[in-house]
């Protein structure tokens, strides 16, 4: 099993949420988060208008999801396919690798459980 991580703008959610639902994902998790990283934020006015505050962390928004170890390829590339602009700004795909999974209500393991 792959446990596939996104992290990308929240404008951005439904097209991962398609590809998803295209392969049939039983389940997925997310959540907002702040952070930064390469993105340059730009200054907006605060007060009546006569200062600027540049941000320093940006939102976004963090998906989780299991995927048979079969499966992630194709998703992974589908999700590069639909949600790249080119843009610094366009998020992370994180891949890692899990042992072992259990389903509490069932008892079910590993690929069963998800």
């Amino acid at each position: 099993m792959k446990r596939i991580e996104l992290i990308i703008p929240h404008e951005r959610l439904d097209g991962a949420d398609e590809i998803l639902e295209k392969f049939a994902v039983g389940g997925m998790s997310f959540y907002h988060v702040n952070g930064r990283g390469k993105t340059k934020f730009k200054p907006v006015p605060v007060g009546r208008g006569v200062m600027t505050y540049t941000p320093k962390y940006g939102t976004r928004t963090k998906v989780e999801v299991l995927v048979e170890d079969s499966l992630a390829k194709k998703i992974i590339d589908e999700l590069l396919a639909k949600l790249t602009t080119g843009s610094v700004s366009d998020g992370k795909i994180f891949v890692y690798d899990v042992f072992e999974a259990y389903d509490i209500g069932s008892g079910n393991r590993n690929d069963l459980a998800i």
